[in-house]
This record gives structure tokens, sequence and C-alpha cells, in this order.
């Protein structure tokens, strides 16, 4: 018994803010600490997960609405710090429910959470206020299987940024959130809360979603890696849709260890998603297995340039110019050029406009009629619209925000049976795929292609393939920051990324040549965020601090 009690109350002082440690060990840096570094701590005792949520709690709080307000996290969750200690209880008793055991993590608002955990899952929009999903998101009850806890939700721009007109990062629900690496710097999006929380550690890692450049644009204009999977590979079940021709759910993190684990632990074949039974494998890989120094040697990386030429500016292309040397140097061989033959009519297609007009339409309706509760009462998209026009205060704030241009359009679609429709999939199939990337692939014989990420999203959005984006560089501190229209587009120091861009299903070969390349050269070590926007919190001043109650009384009689 005198067992059983040490076990009790070492447990009570787990969960409760006591010292952790039982040996001196350095803590990580949570502006850069890395799933490993966290898990270590996490394993060692030096601190706990009540720990790590009161520190990114306390850091969201410096930054998000403080300081420079970035605007970057909507919701808190009330039940994460329960949730965090029935994990330490967990793991001080040797139970662990799988490889992010403890982690926290931000999901982007419209991956759905139970409404019972105490957050709202609306696309940043009030129309979906208070609305109750009828389960989480596939992807979220695998991150809750794999041990992570829900942090939060992050702010995105409305609806997906499908609504039209509006700024990137800007929700009704949110306000216009910033980009960390120069005050009032467009975040880019769709996932730019998710982007932004990354960049600067208020949550361990973030999930985004794509449906053309909303994980990659993001993630390379924050100095992060993303990685938008092949559509399919992670379910969109519990996800507020645009189409699920295009749709996917990703990882955007701080490196690419990072991004290969939460891959890990959300890819998989999932009834609710028909399309996530068209993976050729039973089980998606461990894609950490694919971090390999050494990966690029011997790899055929393709370059399309005219892809390229002309849509980058100088410093960007200066940097690119300088990491095919990087490639060249690590073994790789460059083809250069390895065109799209497809690439000019993919510029001047409307094809993928009538897709997704016309998807987001009909499955908006289908996600809100699988709603358990609506308190607005909408039920379709014009009555989105109706609502957006009939609450201007919330949702059309002047004088950038009054725009429904995109709903509008889909609103005049007329189904997915019209000839239209059916013609368009099938030409954005032919452009992305057979006469786009598969062709420059398999033309060359290339393991894959490399190019900015600014211009990389476009092909691989209408093939429904993967990229995985890295930091690449920083814009020169001579830039001249540009009028804020509402944000700044062009300031000294803001990032931006290179993507690696494969086939269908190619995400182990593309997390491998990311890695080699990353840990070549380490960019996205070179320039921090400004200093305002860096939360100054760290785990030393949580661990055994009073002032954060637990929420709940704790279950065992001494």
């Amino acid at each position: 018994m005198r067992l059983l009690g040490f076990t009790f109350l070492a447990v009570l002082g787990v969960v409760s803010g006591a010292p952790a440690s039982f040996g001196p060990h350095a803590l990580p840096d949570l502006y850069e600490a890395s799933l490993a570094e966290l898990k270590t701590g996490l394993a060692r005792r030096d601190f706990t997960s009540v720990d790590l949520v009161k520190a990114y709690f306390a850091r969201i709080d410096e930054v998000n609405l403080k300081g420079p307000t970035l605007r970057a996290v909507l919701e808190m969750n009330p039940s994460a710090l329960k949730e965090a200690a029935l994990l330490d209880v967990e793991g001080l008793l040797g139970i662990s429910r799988g490889p992010l055991h403890g982690i926290p993590v931000l999901l982007k608002d419209n991956i759905a959470t139970v409404a019972s955990e105490g957050m709202n899952t609306t696309a940043g929009s009030f129309t979906l206020l208070d609305s109750v999903p009828p389960r989480d998101a596939t992807v979220t009850a695998k991150l809750r299987k794999a041990g992570a806890i829900i942090l939060g939700k992050a702010n995105l721009s409305e609806w997906a940024h499908f609504r039209g007109g509006l700024a990137s990062g800007w929700s009704g629900r949110g306000g216009q959130a910033t980009n960390a690496y120069f005050p009032n710097a467009d975040p880019s999006g769709s996932s730019s809360g998710s982007a932004i929380s990354a960049s600067i550690g208020l949550a361990a890692a973030t999930l985004g979603s794509e449906t053309d450049g909303s994980i990659i644009s993001p993630s390379s204009k924050n100095n992060l890696v993303g990685i938008k999977p092949t559509v399919g590979l992670t379910s969109r079940a519990g996800v507020v849709p645009i189409s699920s021709n295009q749709d996917t759910v990703g990882p955007i993190v701080r490196s690419v260890s990072d991004a290969a684990l939460v891959l890990s632990a959300i890819a998989g074949k999932d009834p609710l998603d028909s399309f996530t039974l068209a993976q050729p494998f039973a089980h998606p890989p461990d894609y950490t297995l694919a971090l390999r120094r050494g990966a690029l040697k011997g790899a055929r990386i393709g370059v399309p340039r005219t892809s390229i030429t002309g849509r980058v500016s100088a410093p960007v292309a200066d940097a690119f110019e300088s990491a095919l040397d990087v490639l060249r140097a690590l073994g790789a061989t460059i083809i250069d050029p390895a065109n799209l033959p497809s690439a000019a009519e993919i510029s001047r297609s409307g094809n993928e406009s009538i897709v997704l007009n016309t998807d987001f339409k009909v499955e908006v309706a289908q996600y809100i009629a699988g709603l358990k509760r609506v308190p607005t009462g909408v039920k379709t998209l014009a009555d989105l619209i109706a609502f957006d026009d009939a609450h201007p205060d919330l949702e059309e704030v002047e004088p950038f925000y009054t725009s429904q241009s995109t709903f509008l359009a889909a609103e005049n679609t007329t189904g997915k049976s019209t000839p239209a429709y059916i013609a368009a999939l099938a030409a954005n199939h032919d452009l992305g795929r057979t006469r786009g990337i598969d062709a420059a692939l398999l033309a060359s014989n290339l393991t894959a292609l490399v190019l900015p990420s600014n211009v990389a999203p476009g092909p691989a959005a209408i093939a429904g393939y993967p990229i995985v984006t890295v930091p690449l560089g920083f814009l020169p501190d001579n830039t001249t920051a540009t009028a804020a229209n509402p944000t700044i587009a062009t300031a000294p120091g803001l990032p931006f990324g290179l993507a690696f861009m494969g086939t269908a299903w190619s995400e182990f070969a593309l997390v491998g040549l990311a890695f080699d390349y990353e840990q070549a050269t380490m960019n996205r070590l070179k320039r921090l965020a400004f200093e305002a926007a860096i939360p100054k919190t760290q785990l030393k001043d949580v661990i055994g601090k009073k002032g954060f109650p637990l929420p709940f009384p704790f279950p065992f009689d001494l």
C-alpha cells in the first residue's frame, strides 16, 4: 500500500504542477522545440504535459490579442489542462497512447472537434458559431489516438479563403491575422493562424488544410515546413469542405522530422471519406523512416522552368538557383528544364473554378446537414450569403471585407452532373496529372520536381498530388515594405520556401528529399521573427508555479 500511495502521490505532484524533474536537464526553447525534444523531456519527467499546456497558453496570451496582436488563435481548449493531466497520469503509470502522447496541437478552425470539449468549429464564420458536429473530424480522432492534446483552434482566411475578396488571414470571428516576421505583414492563407502559431512556438505542432496553396503558401511565408498530402491520404471527414476533389489535410510545423511524425499519425483509410479508400497501401508508411541524410544522392530532380520564369522576384530566383547548387552538392542530378507540357494551358484554364464552385455549393450543404445543431438556421450556400448580408457588423466589415464574389459564383452553379462540370474535372486531371506533373516526371525519369514554393501549388492542386515545402530564405533587409492593403505584401525579412513536388502517394520520397536539403542548410534558423512577436514564456516559468488550478477534482482517494 505504501508503494500504491507513493504512486498516487507522485501522480498528484505531476498533475498539480509540482516540479517534475528528478535530475537537471536543459529545457527546450519552445520557439523552436522539436517533437522529439518534447517527447524526451516528458519521458524524463523534466516537465509534464500540464506544464506544456500552461506554457503554450501563456505564450498565446502574450502575442495573440496583446502586444503585436497577431490574432493567430481563435479559441483555446478549456478541456486541455484536464486532458493533459490525464495523459500525465497515464505516462507515469507506463501507458502510452502513441507517438504524440502528451503533445499539444493546434487545429485550423475548419477541422471539427466535439462540441462537448468546449470549442467551436466555424471556418472563421459567425454562421456556424455554436454549431454541433456529430463527432471529431477523423484527423482529430487520429491525433487523440496518437496521444495528442488539442490545444485550441487557429484563425484562418474565412471559409478557407473561398468567400471571395477577403485578405489572407482575415475571418469574421478572428479578425486580421498577421505575420510574425514583420509587423502587419501578410501571413498568407488560408491556414494563416496555424502557420503563425507554428512559426513562433504557440503550439508543438499544427494542422492546416489545402485546396490550392493553403498549406504550402502560409508555410512558405512563415518560415515553416508544410506537407500538402495526396488527396485521399488524409481523411476530410469532419472538415468544413471546399472540394472533395482537391481538399487535403496536412501538418504545418517547424521541421521535416516533425512533419513526418504528424503525417504518420493522421494518414490512413477512413470509411467516412471514400477518397481515402484509393490508397495503394493497406496502411500508410511510417514517414519518419524517410528521414535519412543522403536521400538526395542519386535522385533525379527536375526544374519546371516555364512554371517559374517571370513569376518570382529576383531574391527568390537567386535563392532558388543557390538551392539547386546545394541539391547538386548533395548528389542529386538536376534536370533543367523539366517542364510540364500543360503549363501554359493550366495558367489560362478556368476549369479549376468550375470544379471548386460546383463542389462547394453541394458539399457545404451536405456538411451543414450533418451537423447536430446549427443555431443560426443556415442550411445552404444561399443561406450563408444571406446571413453575411444581414450581419454586416460581423461579416462585412469595411473597408476590405464586403465581397462574396466566390460565394455568388458558386451559388450560380447547377450541380455535379452537368456536362460542364464533368468536362472541367476531366480536364483538370489531364492538365495536372497526365500532361502535367506525371508527364514531366516520366519524360526524364525523375524522382521529383523542385521549384519556389510560391509557384508550386497550382498544378498539384488540380492533380490532387503532394508537395513538401521547406524554408529557403528571407527577403533582403533593403527590401522596401509595400503599403498595407490591409496587410503588407512585401517587406524586409519575410520568408519564402522551396517545394518538392511529386506524383500521387509519393510523400515518402518527398519527405526524404526535403529532410536531406533541410539538414544541409538549416535555413529556418537563419532569422527569427520580429522581437515583439516572440513570446517570452518558457517551461521554466511555469514548472512548479501556482496560479493554474486544475479544472477538475483529482480522481483518486488518497
